[in-house]
């Protein structure tokens, strides 16, 4: 009888795909993982965690605009662990914007699990200052 959920390598097998995906821009790789219900909370916005999208179509349109900020974004140096439905991913981000800043940042994303789909996505940044 098949379980419904994932087991661990299963999902430390998705956090690696989904971390390929995003080096390589391959949006439809990466929203292979996301279910029609997701949630992703990316790192900049004017709420305290960030900007939410809600649902498959708006996820996947703050993604668009993470490549289309960053067209050269790099996700690189990737470790991740997974606990039950919970996992996190760590990396190094690196590239350039459209305005022409330099970034190179670590971060990490929090993850929720529902089966085999994601159900959320919590990504954080490192703020770095001038020294």
């Amino acid at each position: 009888m098949r379980r419904n959920t994932l087991d661990h390598d299963d999902r430390m097998l998705t956090l690696k795909a989904i971390a390929k995906a995003f080096d390589e821009h391959d949006l439809d790789g990466i929203m292979a993982h996301f279910a029609e219900d997701a949630v992703f909370e990316s790192p900049r916005g004017p709420d305290p965690w960030g900007t939410r999208f809600v649902g498959f179509a708006a996820v996947s349109d703050g993604f668009v605009g993470r490549f289309d900020g960053i067209p050269d974004v790099r996700y690189r140096d990737d470790t991740h662990f997974v606990d039950g439905d919970r996992g996190a991913s760590q990396w190094t981000l690196s590239g350039t914007t459209i305005d022409g800043e330099r970034i190179e940042v670590h971060g990490c994303d929090l993850w929720t699990f529902r089966g085999d789909k994601v159900v959320k996505k919590d990504a954080h940044w490192k703020i770095r200052t001038p020294a």
